[in-house]
């Protein structure tokens, strides 16, 4: 009996250095859960006894210390599996943002490229009215030169 107390101050502590994990929203995830259940997919869990098979045969004493024990081990399981999803909330909260900036990286090219190819446009046009222009003028000059000969 002392033994398991001690473990199970043991077990405490070891919970309770989970703080950071708390927050996550169990309530959320029992819906989840319950959701699945109603639309009858059930997880695959071995069927996994509370009690061992010699049940009848301990003491409620030892009932009782074996059922706590496996509501300890449940419970740090639990809390083990929370903190994973609360690291996978903040894994997956960081990618969103990241791709929000992302996407308003892209967007903001894209109408630098925009602009871009626009002002290409409009050098082309000038470019071309220059030539059109230059030959003009070279015409003009060799008609000159044929006038002054």
């Amino acid at each position: 009996s002392l033994k398991i107390r001690n473990m199970e101050e043991q077990s405490a502590d070891g919970v309770a250095v989970l703080e950071d994990c708390m927050g996550f929203s169990l309530a959320k995830t029992i819906r989840k859960v319950e959701e699945k259940l109603k639309k009858r997919v059930l997880p695959d869990f071995p069927d996994e006894d509370i009690t061992p098979s010699v049940e009848n045969e301990m003491g409620a004493e030892a009932q009782i210390r074996f059922l706590k024990a496996k509501l300890r081990v449940t419970r740090e399981d639990l809390a083990s599996v929370l903190c994973e999803c609360r690291k996978k909330d903040d894994q997956n909260q960081n990618l969103e943002t990241r791709l929000k900036d992302t996407e308003e990286e892209n967007s903001r090219l894209q109408r630098t490229i925009s602009m871009q190819q626009s002002q290409t446009e409009k050098y082309k046009m000038l470019l071309q009215e220059a030539n059109k222009k230059s030959e003009g003028l070279q015409q003009e000059v060799i008609a000159l030169e044929k006038v002054l000969q």
